[in-house]
């Protein structure tokens, strides 16, 4: 069940779900609706009064009645059981009186007790409510029946025998109480429904709501889980820059009575790979403290590989199980290869690597994979264009199929932060889908 609580939509907590109080848009809506229901009450009863019914009432009394009939209509959602009670009093005060209306007021009280079902915020009240409403308009139908089943000029018409022996007045008794049993019947059954459909909208909403917020609460964990093992890799390049340092060191120990200059360029291998060591832990730091919001988010899909094994000369077998695996890919390599670090190394072929699994997964069939690598004079970049025409802008896609940010995207986008470069991702105009990354050969340059 549902409950409504301060200022907040109504959330499951196991007890009975009470409807929010109408917005302002809605009371004043209901305010248009009794006016105009004024109006045209007030035109039912002329053209009536022309006809010869009801021309016996004041009209300051046939107004009076009018406005007790429509006017309340106005708070019908704001107090639904009051105004139902004053309608059908007003309502049988009109049948006493006999001002004449019937077109107009029926509507009234139609709708004054679908409000009550409705809008009614227990249901208990609403039940006992319009269950008064109800014995009281039909106490007072048989009244009138049997009241004027005594009068002989009431209807005159009736007097006469009918064919198959049923008394006239007696069929004109069973048309009233059907119609009767219709009309507050058709009130009754359309006022709860609404309620139904009210209360079923509020817990799609509240689903809707608990789902968004898991899917955020999942997101955030694999977030977190890259990150881990962004991370992860990262701590094996900066581990290669401290042993290589350590490996120096004992060399430059070693030559440093009989070598200067041996010893001197050892020296300066060392000074660079602390200072390699000391930005990629920088960047390491960087990429764990970052804020979600910063880097377009979503999951990502990787070989089961050990990290410190992978390296740009390994792409060209990477896009042989690719193309073995289904999928047309050509690998170009422009220029002559730079000494990276390995950060570097890593970061790129994880690109590489992610870029065609989104292509795999979302391109669709016949597409085809262009990859290239650049050797430039200060960066190596890396392009992978696809043919693809699979789902464009799915939340929660990833990669070539033009989303707007999968796990693998994020993925992509830590590492070449990591690393000091820049990436673009989207759609190309000439269809197909464009993923290029550029990074320093030296993470910290």
């Amino acid at each position: 069940m549902l409950q409504r609580t301060a200022n907040a939509p109504p959330v499951l907590d196991g007890v009975e779900w009470v409807r929010p109080r109408p917005t302002r848009e809605q009371v004043r809506a209901d305010a248009v609706l009794a006016l105009v229901l004024a109006v045209a009450a007030t035109a039912s009863v002329a053209l009536y009064r022309a006809t010869g019914f009801g021309d016996g009432v004041h009209w300051g009394w046939s107004a009076l009645w009018i406005a007790g009939m429509t006017l309340p209509l106005a708070a019908r959602r704001l107090a639904p059981e009051l105004v139902a009670v004053v309608l059908a009093a007003v309502f049988m005060a009109g049948g006493i009186a006999e001002v004449g209306e019937l077109l107009f007021c029926n509507i009234a009280l139609f709708i004054a007790i679908y409000t009550v079902g409705a809008w009614s915020r227990t249901r208990v009240r609403a039940l006992v409510v319009r269950a008064v409403i109800v014995l009281a308009m039909f106490t007072w139908l048989l009244w009138t029946l049997l009241y004027f089943s005594a009068v002989q000029d009431h209807l005159p018409e009736l007097d006469r025998v009918a064919d198959g022996g049923l008394s006239p007045y007696v069929a004109y008794g069973l048309i009233n109480v059907l119609t009767n049993l219709l009309y507050f019947g058709g009130a009754w059954y359309f006022g709860d429904a609404a309620h139904r459909s009210a209360r079923a909208r509020t817990e799609l909403e509240q689903r809707t709501t608990e789902l968004a917020a898991e899917r955020e609460r999942s997101r955030e964990r694999a977030v977190a889980l890259e990150r881990m093992r962004i991370a992860r890799e990262l701590h094996d390049s900066v581990a290669h820059h401290v042993s290589v340092m350590g490996v120096q060191a004992g060399a430059a120990r070693r030559v440093l009575e009989r070598d200067r200059a041996a010893a001197a360029s050892a020296l300066a291998s060392i000074e660079q790979s602390a200072r390699d060591a000391v930005e990629e832990l920088h960047r390491t730091v960087t990429a764990l403290r970052a804020p979600d919001e910063d880097v377009p988010g979503g999951g990502a899909a990787t070989a089961d590989v050990a990290a410190s094994t992978l390296r740009i000369e390994h792409l060209p077998h990477l896009v042989d199980d690719v193309r073995g695996s289904g999928l047309p890919v050509d690998l170009t390599v422009i220029g002559d290869a730079r000494a990276v670090t390995p950060m570097v190394d890593l970061a790129v072929y994880r690109i590489a690597q992610e870029a065609l699994t989104n292509v795999r997964k979302h391109a669709g069939r016949g597409a085809r994979a262009d990859v290239r690598l650049r050797w430039l004079d200060d960066a190596i970049e890396l392009e992978i264009a696809d043919t693809g025409v699979g789902p464009r802008g799915r939340p929660d896609a990833s990669g070539s199929a033009g989303t707007t940010g999968g796990l693998g995207q994020l993925g992509m986008r830590e590492r070449v932060a990591a690393a000091g470069g820049t990436i673009e991702l989207g759609e190309r105009t000439r269809g197909g889908y464009l993923v290029r990354a550029q990074v320093p050969y030296r993470s910290g340059a």
